[in-house]
This record gives structure tokens, C-alpha cells and sequence, in this order.
């Protein structure tokens, strides 16, 4: 059901643009590049306690800009991006305090950098000024990637973890490697841009994205029934004009 709602959600944001007849024709294409940072977790069942993983990402952007409905401002955007995403760890006792590694005599860290290409295609919609000022807008849809490498990061050796103070006695995820490269779910974001015809346009937005797909193999043999990102990006973007509209009457 879930899944459905999202499906028709992106759909509604595409169709409804290229229906109307009563808007004011565009046809704009931008590109240009953008990074930002992403704050990422993995949502294991049965649960595994995290703090957020913070990570980076890069990569290029696009925009395509086909008509003005009424005061909404209609646009396909899409991505190319470099980013990395995964888990850390929150090795804690009952009292919530650290777990001393007996070895080391150092509280114990675990981390998990998984970078992922992804590409991300959206529906935005945007209030404001085109070509000097600035344009509040938000953006919506798809989102695929593909695993690139992993790498893991941890103070302990995994054999000699001190599992007896942990709260939590779920130690799988440590030695698993992904298993499904392939990544997919939503993502929507919210932001504001500045425009000016002679630099270009100045993109800031907070976007989350929400997978559907898991890292993991989740059968009823395997041992994590789910495990799927949510991820909290903030972004930059700069975009110049590649085709613009001949129209005197876009501000």
C-alpha cells in the first residue's frame, strides 16, 4: 500500500504539467554540478543501533523547464551523483555508556562507507522569479544507484568485540557484505534557488530519501528481514542556462 502511494504521488507530479493547456510555454534547458553532505542510515530489522553516518556527494545536474501553470513554475530535473552512504554504529551498555573494548581499553566504533552512483529524476514545481530573484521550490520522485565499493571502519578486531556489555547482541551486519548492488526508492526535497541572467542560478535544498530496496537478501532463510537507507542530504547546486525561452515577459 505504501509503495502504491508513493507510485501514484510521482505520477500525479509528472502528468499533471504535460495536461494542462492554459499554461505559458517553455522549453529551457540548465546544467551544471552540485555536493553537498548525507546523513545516512540503514533501517535493519531485527534493529541495530545507529547514529546517523555523515558523508559527501557530488556529481551533475539537469533541467529542463517546460511551462509556467498558472504561478507554478513546472520542471523535470535529474542527477548524476557520487555519494556515500552506510552505517555507524551506537556501541552502547544499558546505562548508556560506551563499550569498552578489553584489548584496546577504547570505547568501540563501528562504521560502514558504501559510495553509491546514483541517479535521482524528479517533477519540481517552483513560486518566484525565472530569471533574477529568487524561486522557492520543491521536487519529488525516483531514485536508483548502483554500489560502487564499500569500505569498513573500526577499532576492534571483530573477533575479540566485547559483545557481553552491548545492549544490543546483533552482530551480523559486521562481517555481511552487500549483497544487492542495486538500489532504489523515493526522494523529495525542498529549496530555494537564486537566478541571475548574466552568472546563473544558486540551488540550496534539504532533500530525504527513503529506500525500498534492501542491502541485504531478505528471505525468510536470511537473517535481516529488511534493510533499507534513509538518508537527510543538503545540497548546492549551480546551473547555467543552456537554452532559454524567447520570452520578454519571464522575470
Amino acid at each position: 500500500m505504501r509503495h502504491s502511494f508513493y507510485t501514484l504521488f510521482v505520477l500525479i507530479l509528472f502528468v499533471l504539467p504535460s495536461k494542462a493547456q492554459i499554461g505559458e510555454y517553455r522549453s529551457e534547458f540548465a546544467i551544471g554540478c552540485g555536493g553537498g553532505m548525507v546523513l545516512s542510515k540503514v533501517g535493519f530489522i531485527p534493529e541495530v543501533p545507529q547514529n546517523m553516518r555523515k558523508g559527501v556527494m557530488g556529481g551533475i545536474s539537469f533541467r529542463y523547464t517546460c511551462e509556467k501553470y498558472f504561478s507554478s513554475i513546472c520542471a523535470i530535473a535529474a542527477e548524476a551523483n557520487i555519494a556515500q552512504l552506510g552505517w555507524k554504529e551506537s556501541i552502547l551498555t544499558r546505562d548508556n555508556a560506551p563499550v569498552i573494548n578489553s584489548v584496546t581499553g577504547l570505547p568501540e566504533e563501528y562504521e560502514r562507507a558504501i559510495t553509491y552512483l546514483q541517479v535521482p529524476v524528479f517533477a519540481r514545481l517552483g513560486w518566484g522569479r525565472e530569471r533574477k530573484g529568487f524561486q522557492f521550490f520543491f521536487q519529488a520522485g525516483p531514485q536508483i544507484g548502483f554500489c560502487l565499493g564499500e569500505k569498513t571502519t573500526s577499532n576492534f578486531e571483530i573477533g575479540a568485540r566485547n559483545t557481553a556489555q552491548r545492549t544490543s547482541q546483533i552482530f551480523e551486519q559486521d562481517t555481511m557484505s552487500v549483497e544487492r548492488n542495486f538500489d532504489y526508492g523515493i526522494a523529495a526535497g525542498l529549496g530555494l534557488e537564486f537566478s541571475h541572467p548574466k552568472v546563473g542560478h544558486f540551488l540550496l535544498e534539504g532533500r530525504y530519501y527513503y529506500g525500498l530496496g534492501d542491502i541485504f537478501r531478505n528471505s525468510k532463510r536470511d537473517f535481516f528481514g529488511r534493510s533499507n537507507y534513509t538518508c537527510i542530504v543538503v545540497k548546492l547546486t549551480y546551473l547555467f542556462d543552456f537554452k532559454k525561452t524567447n520570452n520578454p515577459k519571464i522575470k
